[in-house]
């Protein structure tokens, strides 16, 4: 397994040792040790599955403390264009955001520790999005920032995607309650 650092402190791109051959492929998706040996050092509590169809966008979600979570974040099948955006206070890419396409065939994942929204939109019909979760769900801590707030100028490569009606109420950057 390979770690990519990327722009945002604390965002990793990881590439899993993918094993082909005529009768399909083998890879570890997690390995404590081994995320350890990359400076991943995190215990996880819950794994989570979404569906979504084409266009569907999820986000941007983030749980305040002390449910922060982090994640660690697969497509199983089809693609989605990822965002990640920095809504720790005290860094130096406070407001930035960060974006890759993952897909089934590439089988990257990434790490996203506490600290980060988190957004999705499914660019394929069915895909399946797998992620590891550091903390439980708790609906007193869950917080979010409407995926179209210009100040993050997110390119979201969809006109008009399908969202559920609390991503449609969700607040700006500016007003949201971000405890980091």
């Amino acid at each position: 397994m390979k770690i990519i650092k990327t722009a945002l402190n604390g965002i990793c791109i990881l590439q899993a040792d993918v094993f082909s051959d005529e009768r399909g492929y083998f890879l570890e998706s997690y390995h404590k040790e081994k995320l350890k040996n990359l400076g991943i050092e995190a215990e996880f509590y819950q794994d989570n599955f979404s569906l979504s169809a084409k266009n569907v966008l999820r986000g941007l979600h983030f749980q305040n403390p002390p449910f922060d979570q982090g994640k660690l974040i697969k497509v199983i099948s089809g693609s989605v264009l990822d965002v990640v955006v920095d809504i720790r206070k005290s860094s130096a890419t406070y407001g930035k955001n960060f974006t890759i396409e993952l897909n089934s065939e590439d089988h990257l994942m990434v790490w996203i520790p506490p600290g980060f929204a988190h957004g999705f939109v499914s660019l394929a019909e069915n895909t399946l999005f797998y992620y590891k979760c550091t903390k439980p769900y708790n609906k007193d801590s869950e917080a979010g920032i409407i995926y179209n707030d210009p100040a993050l100028n997110i390119n979201w490569g969809v006109n008009q995607p399908v969202l559920s009606e609390k991503d449609k109420i969700l607040p700006n950057f500016s007003d949201a309650t971000i405890l980091f």
